[in-house]
């Protein structure tokens, strides 16, 4: 009677370890799932074989998902390379500039396609396309709700404001520039966090005063808070937006140039700048 007395009280301590191991296991495969819903992972790994893996960031110009399509200037050029060239591609999707430009020097990434302009020290970096488009950072601001105008017209406004960035921006160089120019301190916010579709709405929702974004998300974004919205003050000139690569990747580099010289004498590509630049005659 003993013995079976002890196993009577045993049983409780059974089920609730199977009851805690079948927790576990749950969680696991939650988080699993989580860390893959886009196709992506936690941590990201090259594909092998002939695959191309690009880390792409999260725009209206570069990559977006509406309910279930996928679209984006760069994500749809990209798959018509793709298709061209019958060369199998694996997409990632970033949020934050800096950890994909990390992962590109590690090798988790063979090419970025991200708001990164071209500039002689990006260059001393890393490895450059030919231009894929032309761009420029502009000012997000709010406008004033009683008159409709913007607070800041001129770089010379700028004196005193705080504008936020994301990290790994070249920005910040330019704005401490401008800031040594105009005569008075800019401060500046480098957002680890958020990209710049993000920063755009934090803006327009009156989180955060000013942010320093690309023309190309900016205008597509304004469509609909135009009357709450101001980007028209550039900061800035226009500059070349390529795509990016490992500095000692120049074979695949060489192999991107020869495929995007090809696909820009296409109708197809003729149709994507007028979808995704109806506007913008500076684009190739």
């Amino acid at each position: 009677m003993l013995h079976n007395n002890t196993k009577s009280k045993n049983m409780p301590l059974v089920i609730y370890a199977v009851l805690l191991i079948i927790a576990i296991v749950a969680m696991i495969a939650l988080k699993r799932c989580g860390n893959t819903q886009f196709g992506s992972k936690a941590e990201p790994h090259q594909s092998g074989g002939d695959t191309i893996d690009v880390a792409i960031e999260y725009s209206p110009i570069s990559y977006y998902t509406y309910a279930d399509t996928l679209g984006g200037f760069e994500y749809d050029l990209l798959r018509l390379i793709a298709s061209q060239q019958q060369q199998p591609v694996k997409f990632h999707p970033i949020v934050t500039l800096q950890k994909a430009l990390d992962g590109l020097k590690k090798g988790e990434y063979d090419l970025l396609v991200a708001q990164f302009p071209v500039t002689v020290s990006n260059k001393q970096q890393f490895l450059f396309t030919d231009p894929v488009y032309l761009d420029r950072q502009v000012l997000v601001q709010r406008k004033d709700p009683e008159t409709g105008k913007a607070k800041v017209n001129s770089q010379l406004d700028l004196a005193g404001c705080t504008l936020h960035i994301v990290k790994g921006s070249p920005m910040k160089e330019r704005i401490e520039g401008l800031s040594r120019e105009i005569g008075g301190d800019i401060h500046i916010v480098v957002d680890d966090i958020y990209g710049p579709e993000q920063l755009f709405l934090q803006v327009a929702t009156g989180e955060i005063e000013y942010a320093v974004i690309n023309e190309s998300i900016a205008a597509s974004l304004v469509k609909d808070y135009s009357k709450e919205v101001d980007v028209a003050t550039a900061i800035s000139f226009s500059q070349f937006q390529s795509w990016v690569l490992n500095k000692n990747d120049s074979t695949l580099c060489d192999k991107l140039n020869m495929w995007l010289k090809q696909a820009q004498e296409l109708p197809q590509y003729g149709s994507l700048v007028s979808r995704y630049f109806p506007d913008d005659k500076q684009q190739p």
